[in-house]
């Protein structure tokens, strides 16, 4: 979803409070449970509760192009977001994009506090695709990090969106366009080619 459909919630938490060190996403630290210790300890130290991280999120809005894209994805094909964030953090950029099914993690949290996470199974985008594989679905992915390749290995079409550079270098066997006009062209050639109902 992050950086795909929707901005980068942590680079506008670290935008909006000043705090530099939450710019670090996915597309910098492969190691998920690594990034997300790290993103509570620096919370914690400067005292960012939930509530605040809602409040940014709030004021954000799809990517341009990114809600008018997954409006025409769904009238051709199921779409399913497979994402890091939260559902905690998601509800307001889901309205915004007329609520597509997402599945996503939970974080824990007291007295508005954020004290951890919870995945809803470790490598979830990867299962989900392998599961809706054994549905006898022909899936079609795309994502833009690190934490996207497993996902994008699974399914039997990959493609990268606005991924970093060095992303594209260490997987060069995924396409990568830098638009969602262009990868609609990628996503329908690949259904052309398998002539299957498609899901990502």
């Amino acid at each position: 979803m992050e950086g795909v459909l929707t901005p980068e919630i942590w680079i506008a938490v670290a935008e909006r409070t000043g705090i530099p060190e939450l710019r670090r996403t996915t597309r910098d630290e492969p190691d998920y449970d690594k990034l997300m210790l790290y993103r509570i300890a620096i919370l914690d130290q400067h005292g960012i509760k939930l509530s605040d991280i809602q409040n940014v999120i709030g004021t954000l809005q799809p990517l341009p192009g990114g809600k008018e894209f997954l409006d025409e994805l769904r009238t051709f094909v199921p779409v399913i977001i497979l994402s890091d964030t939260f559902e905690q953090f998601a509800t307001p950029l889901l309205r915004q994009l007329n609520f597509p099914t997402l599945l996503c993690h939970r974080l824990l949290v007291a007295n508005d506090r954020i004290t951890g996470y919870q995945l809803r199974i470790s490598d979830q985008k990867k299962k989900a695709v392998a599961a809706l594989k054994a549905l006898n679905y022909h899936v079609i992915s795309a994502g833009d990090s690190y934490n996207d390749t497993a996902m994008l290995t699974e399914a039997n079409a990959g493609f990268l969106i606005h991924a970093p550079e060095r992303v594209k270098q260490e997987f060069p066997q995924f396409s990568a366009v830098e638009s969602h006009s262009a990868l609609l062209k990628l996503i329908a050639g690949a259904i052309a080619k398998c002539g299957k109902t498609s899901a990502r």
